[in-house]
């Protein structure tokens, strides 16, 4: 199969996506090819470096990698200081290029270290995750997390290039996988019924991973996202769509120390509160939130709730960076493909939702 390619336009530039098997193998000719053959230092974290390091030797120079701990755990600030770090040591200038190669965690931290390094190195998101591919690779959003919340420090920082290949997630654990499926879900329930039937009728062959099944699913992905972000880079209106099911999502990361979660099941049980929440204000179907339930249960099952604290989880919510003025922009589906953002949201609803999906 080609790579599919389509560019998204920012307020500097444009970069392309390019989404295809076979990318990662060649990923030194691809960066040739976009004119991408300055030093580069390549950030990754130790399970990518396992498998993949062999692959990675064309574009190293000779050097090794910056590698940095796996997990949401270590998107925080002395991973990246340690990035600087590295940088120094290879004294990195104006015309090295950073590849992010790995999940959303290394690219938002390396993305973050190459947005404020001598204030902005280029940075090219090879994502070898399938919540990376379909999601935090695209747009530019960089950053680290505190341990009040999520994405609290960071910085727009458009790359210059990203590259996914779909063949690179033969390797990725089941649960990882099944992680980023549920980004993919968040794509169909904000604006593709058709895409969301598509995940609904293949998870035989999505998990699988059929790349020939993968790739126009990731490709779909990759562009509703670019087509959102295009429309409002800074996330001052349309952009907030992409945050359905991540206000609480955030917040059961938060509350659970970032150790029980994986990025993509606390947005699953997010997407799930959400929907609950609008299907009670009768702007969500029963046949909808019927369909959401059984796609998200028949992906696996989902860690335990039932010991975190609704009360932990809504002064988590208050912290979220989604607040504006004061205000929370939260996300309701209205339909499959569908959503609004509402702004009157109160704290009872919040509650009521979270209790739905096992918090006491």
């Amino acid at each position: 199969m080609m790579p599919i390619r389509f560019d998204v336009t920012h307020a500097a530039g444009s970069y392309p996506v390019l989404v295809g098997a076979g990318l990662f193998a060649r990923l030194g000719s691809v960066l040739a090819e976009h004119h991408l053959v300055a030093e580069s230092v390549v950030v990754t974290c130790p399970p990518v470096w396992r498998t993949h390091g062999a692959d990675l030797a064309p574009v190293l120079g000779g050097h090794s990698p910056l590698v940095m701990p796996d997990g949401e755990r270590a998107k925080v600030l002395p991973s990246v200081a340690r990035l600087y770090d590295g940088l120094v040591a290879r004294r990195a200038d104006r015309s090295t290029v950073v590849l992010a190669v790995g999940g959303g965690v290394v690219g938002d931290a390396a993305g973050f270290a190459a947005a404020t390094y001598l204030r902005g190195l280029r940075v090219v998101q090879v994502p070898t995750t399938l919540l990376a591919q379909v999601d935090s690779a695209i747009g530019g959003k960089t950053g680290v997390n505190l341990p009040a919340g999520k994405n609290l420090v960071g910085a727009f920082h458009a790359p210059s290039l990203v590259v996914c290949d779909p063949s690179v997630l033969a390797t990725l654990p089941r649960r990882e996988f099944r992680s980023g499926l549920y980004e993919a879900i968040k794509y169909g329930v904000i604006e593709s019924r058709a895409l969301f039937d598509r995940l609904s009728g293949s998870l035989t062959a999505i998990f699988a991973r059929d790349v020939e099944v993968l790739t126009p699913i990731i490709a779909d992905c990759c562009r509703i996202k670019a087509d959102v972000v295009m429309s409002d880079e800074r996330e001052h209106g349309r952009r907030r769509v992409l945050n359905f099911g991540h206000t609480m999502g955030h917040a059961l990361e938060a509350v659970s120390k970032y150790r029980r979660f994986r990025h993509g099941e606390a947005v699953g049980l997010g997407m799930l509160a959400a929907a609950e929440l609008s299907h009670a204000r009768g702007e969500f179907s029963a046949d909808d939130l019927q369909a959401l339930r059984d796609v998200i249960t028949h992906m696996g099952p989902l860690p335990a709730t039932s010991d975190l604290k609704v009360s932990d989880a809504l002064d988590a919510i208050l912290l979220d960076k989604k607040i504006a003025a004061g205000t929370l922009h939260f996300v309701l589906p209205t339909a499959i493909g569908s959503t609004r953002i509402a702004t009157d949201v109160t704290r009872k609803e919040l509650s009521a939702a979270l209790r739905t999906i096992g918090l006491r």
